[in-house]
């Protein structure tokens, strides 16, 4: 498994200082998100991890599949348990999205990580991170399964992504064994998500607007075409449309209009 397996992970996450877990690693599943949500269901504390070596039917937001191929990335879902109002649980997500987006600066020779509203990490423009949140709320609290795939070693994509997508070993990391790359997000997810939902919340959405991909580019979101115009408080994206009136987007998938930069 090329030495993605928990013990090597506990000792790094030790020796950096992080506490989660406990960790669960699988040879192959179908989602470390629906294993991750099994985990909460049954009683695992907040904090728990499940990793996989690949998955089969890994997932994005909507109908997207996440390329897992074995031995290359890493594939890894945390059981949270959110201290935010259900109304700021956007922020969660685009906190997992900082979080990840520091690691993998702090493995690249030349950081340059930058976000994707609402969950896609990107490098040189291509992605090499994707962030699936998925939220479970009841009368008394909420349960966030936080999922992250991040492509570590893969060299080659099929067909329909070798233009769109990139990796750590492409990008030129320093740090590609993935038991440390695992870790090093770990730790930094943890930071992160902390880090919004207490004192440091401020700093967390400054890092956020520092990185915005989309910032100036011409999208469309539905039926809605206009200038990405920044992410406000509450992590929705600020559009400004033809006509110059301002949209505050919950949600949404995003493409660059043709011949956007």
């Amino acid at each position: 498994m090329s030495g993605l397996d928990a013990p090597r992970i506990t000792a790094e996450l030790e020796r950096l200082g992080c506490a989660l877990g406990p960790i669960t690693v699988a040879p192959s599943t179908a989602s470390t998100n629906d294993d991750a949500r099994a985990l909460a269901r049954a009683g695992s504390p907040h904090g728990a991890i499940v990793l996989a070596d690949t998955q089969t039917a890994g997932r994005g937001r909507g109908a997207h599949r996440w390329f897992s191929p074995p031995g290359d990335g890493i594939y890894l879902s945390i059981v949270w348990r959110p201290t935010l109002e259900p109304s700021r649980l956007a922020l969660l997500a685009l906190a997992v999205g900082v979080g990840v987006a520091r690691a993998v600066d702090a493995l690249l020779l030349e950081p340059r990580a930058r976000l994707k509203w609402p969950n896609d990490v990107y490098v040189d423009d291509r992605k090499l991170a994707g962030i699936l949140v998925e939220a479970q709320l009841n009368s008394r609290s909420a349960t966030a399964i936080l999922g992250v795939g991040v492509n570590v070693n893969t060299r080659q994509f099929p067909d329909e992504l070798a233009t769109s997508a990139t990796s750590l070993a492409l990008s030129g990391a320093a740090e590609l064994e993935r038991a440390r790359v695992a870790a090093r997000l770990i730790a930094a997810l943890d930071v992160a998500c902390r880090g919004v939902e207490g004192p440091d919340a401020a700093r967390v959405l400054e890092d956020l607007a520092a990185r915005d991909w989309l910032l100036g580019r011409s999208v469309g979101v539905g039926e809605l075409v206009g200038t990405a115009s920044g992410i406000d408080a509450d992590g929705r994206l600020l559009l400004r449309d033809e006509d110059g009136a301002l949209h505050r987007l919950v949600a949404g998938e995003v493409s660059l209009r043709v011949g956007a930069r």
